[in-house]
């Protein structure tokens, strides 16, 4: 079993940066790719971000590569979003995701997610 607990979310102007942290519960906090999606009102979960569990291979969706950079840190067991050139567009609930194994979509355990607003 492992808890996702998401940070970091606000509020935030066009043109600045966020930083989301996840803390994971639970000593296999490595053995699990991790990842970013957001949701936005109205809207379908969207694949933002993973990395490999040690970290070797990021994957990005288009919309956010270039301006979001995904990371973690196994001994605290916490993923990182950083988010830069934050746009309007940007504003949604946050959620991390943990997936055993290699990075896919079929995502074993969600966080709760975290706000996200970006004003113009």
């Amino acid at each position: 079993q492992v808890q996702l607990v998401e940070s970091g979310g606000g509020l935030e102007q066009a043109g600045g940066s966020l930083r989301l942290s996840c803390a994971a519960s639970g000593r296999t906090f490595s053995s699990y790719a991790m990842g970013w999606f957001r949701q936005a009102p109205g809207k379908e979960r969207e694949f933002l971000a993973a990395i490999s569990w040690r970290g070797g291979m990021t994957y990005y969706a288009n919309s956010v590569k270039g301006r979001f950079t995904i990371s973690r840190d196994n001994a605290k067991n916490t993923v990182y979003l950083q988010m830069n050139s934050l746009k309007p567009e940007d504003t949604a609930v946050y959620y991390c995701a943990a997936v055993y194994g290699s990075w896919s979509y079929q995502v074993d355990y969600w966080g709760q997610g975290t706000q996200v607003t970006v004003s113009s």
